[in-house]
């Protein structure tokens, strides 16, 4: 009986998306911050909270988390960021 491979890799094309423009500066910016919950995360986050302040201007920062890392965030997580209306979004990885 001869082999059969089968490619564990996604092969459709993403859709085609524009890139937002970057942000000149990041002095007095709403900047949300996502926390995808894996250990560490938030620590990071306190600290990356605390220097975007301290030597970015940014003049808040909104904190986000999602239930777990091993999923996508939730539509209602995104609902919640976008209803936020930040600048621009981090999302912190952690291990």
């Amino acid at each position: 009986m001869a082999a059969i491979l089968v490619s564990p890799l996604d092969e459709r094309l993403p859709p085609e998306a524009s890139v937002p423009p970057r942000l000149s500066t990041l002095a007095d910016k709403r900047v949300a911050l996502l926390d995808i919950s894996k250990g560490g995360g938030s620590i990071f986050l306190d600290r990356l909270d605390a220097l975007l302040r301290e030597r970015y201007g940014v003049a808040d920062v909104l904190r986000f988390r999602k239930p777990t890392f091993a999923k996508p965030a939730p539509d209602a997580v995104l609902a919640d960021i976008r209803k936020a209306q930040p600048h621009a979004v981090i999302e912190a990885l952690a291990d």
